[in-house]
């Protein structure tokens, strides 16, 4: 904040609240560049004060009680405010501006993100836990996949699973309009459909409404069954896929399939404590392109991403991004990402990897282990 010129940062995102806090009660979180932080609460004051380690949690009915607050714990008014601009509405950045009209109000969201891209031990662990969930989901799909159950059915029995091993069943996304469920289940030349998501991989989903993911389709002998799902344990998160088949895949889905762990193989390699995230997207993107897959890698030509990995932690988008255009941005110790190297080849289907992993000072580690065996299951 210092650094940025910020006298303070007023946090109000649910994802923020719960980093800095311990809670997502709703309320403002007033972070100044000297002193104490004081979370201002609406709702529940009380149940903050539980949740939160936070020192100082009061009750407040208005944004305009804030300065009076402040005044009360000795903060002087704040010339230069940093807001969460990317996620803001612009009705509470008005309400902010007639608090304190004649402040400077600057994006606190570059900053944010930098601090909750360097992970903790702690949340390293917990990453852990949703990365065991994500397991023994796996392992009940090798159970319960059959020919003709749906991909809807399939998607159920695994978010099932999921629910009773502890994930919170809901996935926080910083992009605007960005929603989604667990992830994506489908199978055959669903799972080739694009939709509206900034993701490789679409689906048809259940209506247009929330036109993504599983849908209706029939699982059938001899086509991809993929489960691309998000574990979350405690609010943290890791990514996962995996491949099945009800008897065998066509000889272009399974080259394409291990030709996408050599691509997982080269980040692997080359994801270092130093190098650039578009360094590690290009090359990448190279041995993909070399292999035959430019129409067809990070989506269907004309709907492909521009992007490889994605940093994970209480958002499945953070920092960093292995991706186009950050050059200038370096891997560090204590980052968390995923990788999915994808082919998706309209009309068939889409076939790839995605593993969780995080850069320690020893060097890249995984955390999601599921086996990466292209998971047969007989006919």
């Amino acid at each position: 904040m210092a650094a940025s010129g910020l006298d303070a940062v007023i946090i109000v995102q649910n994802a923020d609240l719960f980093y800095f806090t311990g809670t997502v009660q709703n309320g403002n979180l007033y972070l100044p560049a000297q002193g104490q932080p004081i979370f201002m609460v609406r709702k529940d004051a009380g149940r903050a004060r539980m949740e939160s380690g936070l020192k100082e949690v009061v009750p407040f009915g208005s944004m305009k009680d804030i300065p009076g607050i402040l005044s009360r714990y000795g903060y002087p008014e704040p010339g230069r405010i940093g807001l969460e601009l990317d996620v803001l509405p612009v009705n509470f950045f008005e309400r902010y501006r007639k608090v304190y009209p004649n402040a400077k109000y600057l994006d606190a969201t570059p900053i944010i993100r930098k601090v909750r891209m360097i992970k903790s031990h702690y949340e390293i662990h917990l990453m852990k836990d949703a990365a065991d969930q994500m397991d023994r989901v796996h392992r009940r799909a090798c159970e319960v996949i059959r020919e003709g159950m749906s991909d809807i059915e399939l998607a159920a029995e695994l978010e099932y699973t999921a629910r009773m091993s502890g994930h919170q069943g809901m996935i926080r996304m910083r992009g605007f309009n960005s929603d989604i469920f667990f992830g994506h289940v489908f199978s055959g030349s669903d799972s080739s459909v694009p939709s509206y998501s900034d993701t490789p991989l679409g689906g048809l989903g259940l209506n247009t409404s929330f036109g993504q993911g599983a849908g209706l389709k029939t699982i059938e002998r001899n086509e991809v069954i993929m489960v691309d799902l998000v574990g979350c344990a405690d609010g943290y998160l890791v990514d996962q896929t995996r491949n099945f088949v009800i008897g065998e895949l066509s000889d272009r889905l399974r080259i394409a399939y291990y030709d996408m762990l050599k691509v997982q193989k080269l980040m692997m390699k080359i994801a270092l404590p130093g190098a650039s995230w578009s360094s590690i997207y290009d090359e990448c993107l190279a041995l993909a392109v070399e292999m035959g897959y430019a129409d067809s890698f990070m989506g269907a030509k004309g709907s492909q991403v521009s992007f490889i990995g994605h940093g994970l932690g209480v958002e499945i988008d953070e920092y960093p991004f292995i991706a186009r255009g950050f050059e200038d941005v370096f891997l560090e110790a204590g980052m968390a990402f995923a990788f999915e190297p994808k082919v998706v080849f309209p009309g068939e289907g889409s076939i790839g990897i995605e593993n969780t992993f995080y850069l320690s000072n020893e060097g890249l580690k995984q955390l999601t282990f599921s086996s990466e065996e292209l998971f047969a299951l007989p006919v």
